[in-house]
């Protein structure tokens, strides 16, 4: 292992290694992957670096996790903005300032791409997540991310829900 981390943009060459990365980062956060799918959606973000880009976390010439922002717009926020879609870190490498290190890459990437603001998701449960990110400047909005599928990918299924939703929210 080296004193630190150096990143580099992921081309199509490390479509592999990769979805490696999405399975593991899939297990360790719950998420269902989708083997089927996973790799069009993956190759659609390397070849058009217009909807984002991938940075690969490298110990020397090992890669050890990677990181995903994709590019959109907002009225509210004043323009271009940002969506961390994944971020992993391999488990050897947490709680050494990596992390940290891979977000200030992705902050330099975003401005250099004209990004005003930056967004991520976290589960709920992942309160070690949500602690560090307050700490690197991110807020909770309160608000919620809601999803509607307005064209699944063809052999998928409903999306899992791992709870039961909440009766007499308001939203029957």
């Amino acid at each position: 292992m080296t004193s630190g981390p150096w990143f580099r943009l992921a081309q199509e060459a490390d479509a592999d290694l990769t979805l490696e990365f999405m399975g593991e980062y899939y297990a360790f956060d719950g998420h269902h992957p989708d083997e089927e799918n996973s790799p069009a959606a993956l190759a659609g973000l390397l070849r058009d670096d217009s909807l984002g880009c991938i940075g690969l976390i490298q110990d020397g010439d090992a890669a050890v996790g990677y990181v995903v922002l994709t590019l959109g717009y907002s009225l509210e926020l004043f323009g271009r903005d940002a969506f961390i879609d994944e971020f992993y870190l391999r488990e050897t490498y947490r709680g050494r300032g990596w992390g940290r290190q891979a977000m200030a890459f992705v902050e330099d990437a975003a401005r250099s791409l004209g990004v005003n603001s930056i967004h991520l998701e976290v589960t709920r449960p992942n309160t070690t997540a949500h602690r560090i990110y307050r700490k690197l400047g991110f807020e909770d909005r309160q608000h919620h991310l809601m999803t509607n599928w307005i064209a699944r990918p063809s052999g998928t299924g409903p999306p899992r829900i791992d709870r039961v939703p909440e009766l007499g929210s308001g939203t029957e």
